[in-house]
């Protein structure tokens, strides 16, 4: 089934928090409308649900991977070329916990990188409706939905006191 998106245009917040109502009235899911803005908000402003982030067990799977990835390496360095020292034992704790350390913060800042780019949807490979009057200060609100519906958000858009509508990008998408 095609997926469309609409794009209305408002001026102010309380006409685009009014929109968010109407689309939830008209049975629009809350995954099928945006907000977008080039104005930095906070959550919630407009009456939309606030994001569930995962984004700290990034930082603790890959802490967890890089430690035993380092200690993996330097036991396993250790066993595959003994060097007996004035009987010392073969595996040695000080230099192995600096190369875990290591290790630990490495996976940590990498697994960090990629639950970032993750958690903030990139790459973005299909965009919807767009107008270049957002990023000068309007208000956008984006319904992506399947083209049965497409002409009741612009209905719903329309009424709540949209300046501007435009229609957006075509897709067949199995749901």
């Amino acid at each position: 089934m095609a997926i469309r998106s609409v794009l209305g245009l408002f001026n102010n917040e309380d006409t685009a928090a009014d929109a968010l109502d109407a689309l939830n009235e008209a049975g629009f899911d809350q995954s099928e409308y945006e907000v977008l803005t080039g104005t930095p908000y906070p959550e919630g402003t407009f009456g939309e649900a606030e994001p569930v982030h995962k984004l700290y067990r990034f930082p603790l799977i890959g802490a967890a991977c890089g430690f035993i990835v380092g200690l993996l390496l330097t036991s396993g360095t250790q066993l595959a070329f003994p060097l007996v020292t004035g009987g010392k034992p073969i595996l040695s704790i000080p230099p192995m916990a600096i190369i875990m350390y290591e290790g630990t913060m490495l996976g940590a800042i990498l697994f960090t990188v990629v639950g970032i780019i993750f958690e903030s949807r990139l790459p973005r490979l299909l965009m919807g409706a767009y107008n270049t009057k957002i990023t000068e200060g309007a208000i956008g609100v984006a319904v992506t939905t399947d083209e049965t519906k497409v002409s009741q958000a612009e209905d719903v858009l329309r009424n709540a006191g949209a300046e501007d509508l435009k229609r957006g990008w075509e897709t067949e998408q199995n749901r």
